[in-house]
C-alpha cells in the first residue's frame, strides 16, 4: 500500500481535542479507518529511553490519528498514580475492556498526562502461576521458545504478552461487531517496542488476528552484551553467530523472543542505520524502515532567551564549584569551562573511559598552552551509594552560611553608604560594617577551608575499590591538583532538584554547561546529544552512535554546527582519545563571543530534529504495515506463524515493498 496523503484527512489536522470532543468520541462507533495501538513496557512508566520516545512523540501521533490512537502498557500503580488519569471505558473499546474484566483480566482505560493526552490502556497482566505456565507452554509448542523458571523479568514479559494478545483479540472482536462494515474490514495497527513489549507479536500472528504489526527494536539485546565485551563489535559483526553468542551470555530466551518479534511483524524497524547492521546479522531479518528518534524541540528551545538562560544556570553551577573546590583552593570562574558526560552506567559503551583518557591528554596540553583556563569535567550517572560524602555536605552548609553573612553585610552597608555619600563623606567601607558581622564573615571563611584536595567523587560508593570510573580517575591521576587545569567531578547520582548538592533540574544543568561529550562505543541512538542540541549546547557524539551516524549522513561539516562526530569505527582507542583531546583543546581556545556564535548555530539546527520532521518515518512504517497486511489478506489470509519457521521467512521483506 502506497503511503497515503494526509491532506484533507481529519485525523491529521493540527489540533488537540478539547474535553467536549473527547467526551463525545468516547461513545462513538468504531472509526472507519485503521486504528493504531502502540505497545511498550514504558507507557506511563519511566524506565529508560523508550519512555522519552513515546512521551515526546505523543502529540505527533494524536495529530495524525486523533482518537484512532491509543497506547498499551503494564499497570504500575506508583507511576500510574502520577501519570495516568483513569476514565470510564465506553464505546467499542469499552466493550472490549469489559469483556476482559468479565474474564478476570483487569484493564484500566484513561489518558496519559503528557502533551497530546493520548488514550491509554494499562493492563494488570499478572494472572497467577497457572496462567503463566499455560502461556509458557504455548510459547514452546507453537514457537519453540523455552523460558526459564523463576526469572522475574521473563515471567513478567510472558505474562504481559499473554494479556496483550487477549486484549487485541477482544479489540478485534468488538471492532468487527461495531456495526460499521468499513471499520470491520480496516485493520488494527499494532506497533510494538522492544522484546519486552513485543512478545505478543508471534502469538497474534499464530491466532490469525486482523492486526497489521510493526516491531521496533531500539537496540538488540545481544548486540548490547557483545559490544560491552569487545572493542571491535561492528568490525567483527559479519562473522558473529547469534546462537553461539546468546549462549555465551546466557540470554538465549531473550534473544529468541526478540528474533521471533522481528520475523513475526509485517514491518521491522529500528532507530538508526548503525543498529540496522546488527539487526540484519543477529536477528536474521533486514530492517524495513529506520525510525530516528526526535524531540518536541519547542518544549526545550528558548529562542532569544537561550543565552540568558545559559548565563543564569551557569551561575548555579558556579555555586557548586565554589562549594566543591574553593575550600581547598580557588580559581577564576570567568575563565572556567564546564564539560559533561552523562547516561546509563555503561562506562565502555557510553564512552566514559574515552572521555577520561582525552581529559588526561587535555590536561597536559592546557599546561603547555598556558591559556589560563580551567576545565571542570562532570561525569553524571547512577551507581549504588551509601550517602553523599559528609565533607561535601559540611562545606556546602558553610558556603550557604557565608552567602547569608555576605547578604546581611550588603544590606547593612548599602543603607549606610548611601547616607554617607549623600552627606559628602568619603568611600571607606570597613568602618561601615558591624564588628559582629565582620567576625561572622571571618569565622565562615575559616570554617570553609580544608587541608585536602577536592574530592573526585561526590558520594561514598558502595564499591569504592571496584568502580571502573573511579579507578580510571585514580590511574590517570586526575585527582584535582591545584596546578592541573582539568578537574574531574564524578557524580554517581543524577542531578535533580531534590539532590542536595545541586538543587536544580538536569535540563538546567545542561543549559549551564559549555559542551557535552558522548563519544559512545555502542549507542543505538543517543538522546543526550540531541537534548544538548535542543538547548543550544554544542556536543560531541561518535560514528558508532545512531545520532552521530544520522548527523554524518545529513550534514557535510557537522562540527561547524556544534555537533562534532568522532570517528571510532576502525580506530584504536588511544588514537580516538588523541583526536578528541585535540578537538577539546581547540574548543578551550575559543573566546566567549566564539562560543556564543557556536551555540547560535546549534540552536538553528536543532529544529531539524523535531518530531514534525523525523516522525514522518513512523507514518511510512504504519502505512507499509497496512499495505503488507492487505497484501497477505488478499492472497488468501495470513499463514499460521511459528517462530521456529522464521529462517524460512527472512527473505520475504525485500520483495514486498
Amino acid at each position: 500500500m502506497a503511503e497515503r496523503s494526509l491532506q484533507n484527512d481529519p485525523a491529521s489536522s493540527d489540533y488537540t481535542p478539547g474535553a467536549a470532543a473527547l467526551a463525545a468520541n468516547e461513545s462513538a462507533p468504531p472509526p472507519a479507518g485503521p486504528v493504531l495501538f502502540e505497545v511498550a513496557w514504558e507507557v506511563c512508566n519511566q524506565v529508560g529511553g523508550i519512555y522519552q520516545v513515546l512521551r515526546s512523540k505523543a502529540p505527533l501521533m494524536v495529530q495524525r490519528w486523533a482518537e484512532r490512537y491509543c497506547l498499551i502498557g503494564p499497570y504500575e500503580p506508583k507511576s500510574a498514580a502520577v501519570e495516568f488519569e483513569e476514565m470510564k471505558p465506553v464505546g467499542w473499546i469499552g466493550r472490549a475492556v469489559q469483556t476482559l474484566r468479565d474474564q478476570g483480566l483487569m484493564v484500566h482505560y484513561g489518558r496519559w498526562l503528557v502533551p497530546g493526552r493520548p488514550r491509554v490502556l494499562l493492563i494488570e497482566h499478572w494472572q497467577g502461576h497457572e496462567r503463566l505456565a499455560e502461556a509458557k507452554h504455548r510459547l514452546w509448542v507453537d514457537h519453540a521458545i523455552s523460558t526459564p523458571g523463576q526469572d522475574h523479568l521473563i515471567d513478567g514479559v510472558v505474562s504481559f504478552a499473554d494479556a496483550c494478545q487477549r486484549l487485541f483479540a477482544a479489540l478485534c472482536e468488538a471492532r468487527a461487531a461495531g456495526g460499521r462494515p468499513a471499520a470491520a474490514n480496516a485493520p488494527i495497527v499494532g506497533h510494538f517496542h522492544e522484546w519486552m513489549g513485543g512478545l505478543a507479536i508471534p502469538t497474534i500472528r499464530h491466532r490469525n488476528l486482523p492486526v497489521a504489526m510493526v516491531f521496533t527494536t531500539h537496540a538488540t539485546l545481544l548486540g548490547r552484551y557483545i559490544a560491552s565485551s569487545r572493542d571491535d563489535f561492528y568490525d567483527q559483526l559479519p562473522w558473529l553467530d547469534d546462537e553461539t553468542e546468546s549462549t555465551r551470555f546466557n540470554i538465549q530466551t531473550q534473544h529468541k523472543i526478540e528474533r521471533a518479534c522481528a520475523h513475526g511483524a509485517h514491518v521491522f524497524t529500528t532507530v538508526s542505520a548503525v543498529t540496522a547492521e546488527e539487526c540484519a546479522q543477529l536477528l536474521g531479518r533486514p530492517i524495513d524502515v529506520v525510525l530516528p528518534n526526535g524531540l518536541t524541540i519547542g518544549l526545550y528551545n528558548a529562542g532569544h532567551e537561550q543565552q540568558r538562560l545559559h548565563g543564569e544556570y551557569k551561575e548555579q553551577i558556579h555555586k557548586f564549584t565554589m562549594g566543591h573546590f574553593f575550600p581547598s583552593y580557588s580559581f577564576d570562574l570567568d575563565r572556567t569551562l564546564y564539560i559533561f558526560t552523562s547516561g546509563r552506567y555503561e562506562p565502555k559503551n557510553k564512552g566514559f573511559d574515552l572521555c577520561l583518557e582525552a581529559m588526561a591528554r587535555l590536561n597536559v596540553e592546557l599546561k603547555a598552552a598556558n591559556l589560563g583556563k580551567n576545565v571542570i569535567f562532570f561525569i553524571i550517572s547512577r551507581r549504588p551509594t551509601r550517602s553523599i560524602n559528609p565533607l561535601a555536605m559540611e562545606k556546602r552548609g558553610v558556603l550557604n552560611e557565608l552567602a547569608d553573612v555576605c547578604e546581611k553585610i550588603t544590606e547593612s552597608v548599602r543603607h549606610r553608604l548611601f547616607v554617607r555619600a549623600a552627606s559628602g563623606g568619603k568611600l571607606h567601607l570597613e568602618d561601615l560594617i558591624d564588628e559582629y558581622w565582620m567576625l561572622r564573615y571571618r569565622r565562615a571563611q575559616h570554617a570553609l577551608k580544608q587541608h585536602c584536595l577536592p574530592m573526585a567523587v561526590t558520594h561514598i560508593l558502595e564499591d569504592d575499590q571496584g568502580d571502573p570510573v573511579l579507578n580510571q580517575i585514580r590511574y590517570l591521576n586526575l585527582i584535582n591538583y591545584e596546578h592541573d587545569p582539568v578537574k574531574v567531578v564524578y557524580s554517581p547520582d543524577f542531578i535533580t532538584p531534590t539532590n542536595r548538592l545541586w538543587g536544580m533540574e538536569y535540563d538546567q544543568f545542561v543549559r549551564g554547561c559549555h559542551l557535552g561529550l558522548f563519544p559512545s562505543m555502542y549507542e543505538p541512538w543517543g538522546y543526550t546529544p540531541l537534548e544538548c542540541a535542543a538547548m543550544g549546547v554544542p556536543s560531541v557524539t561518535s560514528d558508532l552512535a545512531g545520532f552521530g551516524r544520522y548527523v554524518q549522513e545529513n550534514y557535510p561539516n557537522p562540527e561547524q554546527h556544534g555537533m562534532m562526530v568522532l570517528r571510532r569505527r576502525g580506530r584504536p582507542f588511544h588514537e580516538a582519545a588523541a583526536v578528541l583531546a585535540k578537538y577539546l583543546l581547540e574548543f578551550c581556545k575559543m573566546e566567549r563571543r566564539d562560543r556564543i556564535a557556536l551555540r547560535n548555530e546549534v540552536d538553528k539546527r536543532s529544529w531539524d530534529f523535531d518530531w514534525s520532521k523525523l516522525g514522518r518515518a513512523y507514518h511510512a512504517a504504519h502505512d507499509l504495515a497496512i499495505g503488507r497486511f492487505a497484501s497477505d489478506r488478499g492472497g488468501g489470509g495470513v499463514a499460521m506463524f511459528s517462530a521456529a519457521s522464521m529462517a524460512r521467512r527472512s527473505s520475504r521483506t525485500s520483495g514486498e515493498e
